[in-house]
């Protein structure tokens, strides 16, 4: 991997004050600021990965729904009711 030069302009405050706190953590401005780079990057990665996999989860449950596989609300509840039950005895006999 080549390196390449990064130039831009910023505040001479900004640059003193950061060059300050980056020399407190034992580390130079240069160095942060390319792992806030390389941070940067990987977060767009992950939000770019995070949002097709959704899109995909959706994709699929349309389809799915689609095709009629559906559960009716009343079995849902059913189904969660008996466990809250469950929940409300277990606590109930830990008491």
């Amino acid at each position: 991997m080549s390196d390449a030069t990064f130039t831009f302009r910023v505040d001479e405050t900004l640059k003193n004050e950061f060059a300050a706190v980056a020399k407190a953590h034992d580390r130079t401005g240069a160095q942060l600021l390319r792992d806030f780079m390389r941070d940067y990057v990987q977060s767009q990665q992950d939000t770019r990965d995070y949002d097709a996999w959704f899109s995909a989860k959706v994709k699929h449950s349309r389809a799915s729904a689609d095709a009629g596989h559906l559960v009716p609300a009343a079995d849902v509840e059913a189904r969660f009711a008996a466990k809250r039950a469950l929940t409300r005895r277990r606590l109930e006999d830990i008491n």
